[in-house]
C-alpha cells in the first residue's frame, strides 16, 4: 500500500540512496537503514516499552524514538513501515472479496468506528492478509517523508519464510519471539499450514501456545523441528523450556542467499525488517 507524495519530499530524497524500514507495535519500535548502493546496513536501533502502549500513544512514542536518533532529520529514497499487531486475518485468495474486509476481522478483532481496514497479498501463495494498521503512525510518516509503503508483519514474515524453505519438503515450525508477543508459522513443502499470533507474559504461556499450535495440526513435538528467531538466543529460558518439550530446537539464521546484506554480527536486527531491505 502506498500514498502519493504531495510535498517536496521527492526532490529532497533524490540525493540519497538510503532506505528506511520501521516496525511499530504496541510493545516497541525498531528501524533499520540500508545503503542501497553499497548494500550495507548503516544503522539499526530498537526500543522496548516497559508497558504495552495504547494505540493513540504510538505516534508520540515513534516521534520521540526517531527524534532521539535524528532519523526525522534525514531524507530517504524509500521508506517502509511494518505494522505488528494481532488485528489481522488470513483469507484464501479464491475466497477474498474486497467489500467484505470487516467481516473477515470481526470475529477475532474489535473494530472501532474510525478504524481503517486494508489488505496485503502474499505474492505467489494465494493468501490475503486483512488487517487494521496504526493510522496515526501512517499519517505521521506521510507528513515526515511523503510517499511510503506499509505492510503487516504477518505478510512479510509468511512470504519470507515460504521463500526461505525452498529445497525442503519437511514440516518446520518457526516462532518469531518478540517482547510479550509470539508469531507461530508452520510450513510444509512451501505451503503455509498455520500462522497465528499470541500475547504471552511468562515462559509457561509461551510453551502452552506453541504446543497448542502443534496440537491443532496433530504434529508430534518430538519430531517437528522448531526454529526460533527474534528476541531469543540459545541457552536463554525460553529456548531451554522449548528444548524440554521439543527435541529438535535451533535458532533460525536467515540464509546468505536470500539476505545478502545480513551479517551474523547484526543478528539482533529483526527478521521482518531484514526482509524488507
Amino acid at each position: 500500500m502506498t500514498k502519493k507524495i504531495t510535498n517536496n519530499t521527492a526532490a529532497q530524497a533524490a540525493d540519497t540512496f538510503e532506505k528506511l524500514s520501521i516496525q511499530v507495535s504496541l510493545n516497541g519500535l525498531s528501524f533499520c537503514i540500508l545503503d542501497t548502493i553499497a548494500n550495507t546496513i548503516l544503522d539499526a536501533q530498537n526500543s522496548v516499552f516497559e508497558n504495552e502502549q495504547p494505540p493513540h500513544e504510538l505516534h508520540n512514542r515513534l516521534r520521540q524514538f526517531l527524534k532521539a536518533h535524528k532519523i526525522d532529520e534525514k531524507r530517504f529514497c524509500e521508506v517502509v513501515v511494518i505494522h505488528r499487531n494481532p488485528m489481522f486475518s488470513l483469507v484464501p485468495r479464491p475466497l477474498f472479496e474486497k467489500n467484505e474486509l470487516a467481516n473477515y476481522l470481526k470475529f477475532n478483532t474489535k473494530i472501532l468506528a474510525g478504524d481503517q481496514i486494508v489488505h496485503d497479498e502474499v505474492p505467489n501463495h494465494e493468501i490475503v492478509n486483512v488487517y487494521i494498521p496504526f493510522s496515526n503512525v501512517n499519517n505521521y510518516i506521510f507528513d515526515l517523508y511523503g510517499e511510503f509503503e506499509f505492510q503487516h508483519n504477518a505478510t512479510i514474515t509468511i512470504n519470507s519464510l515460504l521463500n526461505e524453505q525452498k529445497g525442503t519438503k519437511d514440516i518446520i515450525c518457526y516462532v518469531n519471539v518478540g517482547y510479550r508477543q509470539m508469531d507461530v508459522a508452520i510450513i510444509s513443502n512451501r505451503r503455509l499450514l498455520l500462522y497465528n499470533s499470541f500475547d504471552f507474559y511468562t515462559k509457561e504461556d509461551f510453551i502452552y501456545y506453541l504446543l497448542f499450535a502443534l496440537e491443532q495440526l496433530k504434529l508430534d513435538p518430538h519430531l517437528v523441528p522448531l526454529k526460533l528467531f527474534g528476541t531469543v538466543e540459545e541457552g536463554d529460558e525460553i529456548y531451554e523450556l522449548c528444548f524440554r518439550y521439543i527435541k529438535n530446537v535451533s535458532v533460525f539464521v536467515p540464509s546468505k542467499r536470500n539476505y545478502p546484506v545480513f551479517d551474523p554480527k547484526e543478528a539482533s536486527i529483526d527478521f521482518t525488517i531484514l526482509s524488507t531491505l
